[in-house]
């Protein structure tokens, strides 16, 4: 359990992987939120998957890039700085395949005093054996996230609800579900899904993790609007994600 609580500015926070490492000085929406949200960072270095790509759908799109990052360590020596001098709350979101991975990465951020809260990415496909295990060997002092993709949230319901594991988080936050579009017409594509289409989808997760009793950030909205739709209906705050990278927030 963390000694520390989470505290948002506003309800409006960028998605992981929206904003890049540091938040752009003039992107329109900066002064909204709450809390700043780096891109995914993992304990080796990462570099774009052999074919990035952004395949358009009715309604969003699908996008493959492997999250490219510098690494934890090179990570913490290029941002760490700059995490210090912004004027808003900082989570670090990490990724990892094993939880003795995360255990090298939260020691150090426990001590360096550059960041809020941490985020973990589930990897992809991860099952209940996965969350076990990390349930068990993990504990950090500052709060931790964990972000269940958009279309995960019925199947993981019940282990969530466990104490072992729900007692572990100070939030659950809401990601991109996963899906699969054809590039070529010999080649199909995985990645992670966005776009205004996913809203209804991301609203009925919503109220599911609701029923845990703990803390939820949404995710999947396109539009100020939507955004007060999940604070309304009982979301401590939202991420935004792909409307982010066109600019000023719509309204409606």
């Amino acid at each position: 359990m963390s000694k520390f609580d989470l505290l948002f500015l506003t309800s409006i926070m960028n998605a992981a992987g929206s904003l890049g490492f540091i938040p752009p000085k003039n992107h329109p929406d900066l002064p909204r939120l709450g809390a700043f949200i780096t891109n995914p960072i993992s304990l080796k270095p990462r570099k774009h998957t052999r074919s990035p790509v952004a395949i358009p759908f009715s309604g969003g799109f699908l996008l493959h890039t492997g999250h490219p990052n510098p690494g934890f360590k090179n990570a913490l020596r290029f941002y760490s700085e700059q995490w210090k001098r912004l004027d808003i709350p900082v989570i670090i979101h990490l990724l990892f395949d094993r939880p003795e991975d995360f255990g090298l990465m939260v020691g150090y951020l426990e001590s360096s005093g550059t960041v809020m809260a941490i985020e973990l990415g589930l990897p992809p496909n991860s099952g209940l054996e996965f969350l076990h295990g990390f349930a068990r060997s993990v504990n950090s002092e500052l709060p931790m996230i964990l972000r269940i993709p958009i279309d995960r949230t019925t199947a993981l319901i019940e282990t969530l609800a466990e104490p072992q594991i729900k007692d572990k988080f100070a939030a659950f936050s809401l990601g991109p579900p996963r899906g699969l579009l054809p590039d070529e017409p010999d080649r199909l594509v995985h990645g992670r899904l966005y776009g205004p289409a996913l809203f209804p989808q991301a609203l009925s997760a919503l109220q599911i993790l609701l029923a845990l009793d703990i803390p939820v950030i949404g995710g999947g909205a396109y539009s100020l609007k939507q955004a007060e739709i999940m604070v309304a209906t009982g979301a401590v705050a939202v991420q935004v994600d792909a409307a982010l990278w066109r600019g000023a927030l719509p309204e409606g």
